[in-house]
């Protein structure tokens, strides 16, 4: 299932976007794109969607389980741009996920459950959208590994993350409800190297679709209830998004890869790939669900 355009797709393959949960899979360079998608198509996505450059190939087994669009997903505003036009295309209410190549989504009990079961729950809640955290991976060996990228030697920060509360730029004195800016990882170890918007590793990557939703570059949406960690009256699951892609930047691009020999610390482990790990570590939390 391979389009040449995303307007195309939009117009042939819509049929994809009529049910839940859908993955889109924004393909940026070629590293791990295979098991990405897999990973994804195995946590339960009823549709996963790759968009991808037109040089890249694809394994047999992906080719008739993928949504594949020809698609530069390292332009300007490339983000927002397919995300908001998948889900205006959608059936309103239709669960979406998007994430880039080289990440990979945890969420609690993920080993046992499939995220359509999450998400059923997470409806029952009335709510309409999930808080996930960037986790960034990295590999243990840059020498062995040089673009930071092996998944059987990932390891990941066990703390040093932190929140602080979401300003208002309508009310200076009080920050938005039910809002903070989370931040931790090689961003904030390494953050003389990352521009200051981009240092958040909050992101609203699981929403329900809605014709006149907009996501927003610092992956927040137009709705603010969209971009709650919490209801009201309590706590609510929230996810990981485990991504190697802080590392890969940081050790591709030239103003930064000379300067880093190592990402590992004293406050480095090794990445299990158990969502109990990330529970343990305060970096995702089941909310009510058990």
């Amino acid at each position: 299932m391979r389009y040449e355009t995303l307007p195309e797709f939009l117009e042939t393959g819509k049929h994809a976007l009529s049910k839940g949960p859908v993955a889109i899979v924004l393909v940026e360079d070629d590293v791990e794109v295979d098991t990405t998608l897999r990973h994804h198509h195995q946590s339960g996505f009823k549709t996963v969607i790759a968009l991808m450059p037109a040089g890249f190939d694809l394994p047999r087994d992906l080719q008739t389980v993928v949504h594949r669009i020809d698609y530069d997903a390292t332009a300007e505003g490339a983000m927002e741009h397919a995300v908001n036009s998948i889900c205006a295309a959608s059936t309103p209410g239709v669960w979406m996920y998007y994430c880039f190549n080289a990440e990979y989504l945890f969420f609690p009990f993920c080993e046992t459950r499939t995220i359509g079961e999450m998400l059923a729950f997470h409806t029952e809640e009335r709510r309409d959208a999930m808080l996930t955290y960037v986790v960034d991976l990295y590999a243990h060996d840059l020498g062995a590994f040089p673009d930071a990228v092996s998944l059987e030697n990932a390891h990941l920060d066990r703390s040093g993350y932190y929140a602080l509360a979401r300003k208002n730029p309508a009310d200076h004195d009080h920050p938005k409800e039910r809002q903070l800016d989370f931040f931790g990882g090689l961003r904030w170890r390494f953050e003389e190297h990352v521009p200051g918007e981009r240092r958040k590793i909050d992101r609203i990557g699981i929403f329900r679709a809605r014709p006149d939703l907009k996501l927003r570059s610092d992956h927040t949406f137009s709705d603010e209830e969209y971009n709650t960690f919490a209801c009201p009256w309590h706590h609510n699951i929230t996810a990981a998004i485990c991504s190697f892609r802080t590392a890969k930047a940081l050790k591709t691009n030239p103003g930064s890869r000379h300067d880093i020999e190592n990402f590992t610390w004293h406050n480095s482990e090794r990445f299990e790939w158990h969502s109990r790990q990330l529970l343990d570590l305060g970096l995702m939390e089941p909310g009510q669900w058990f």
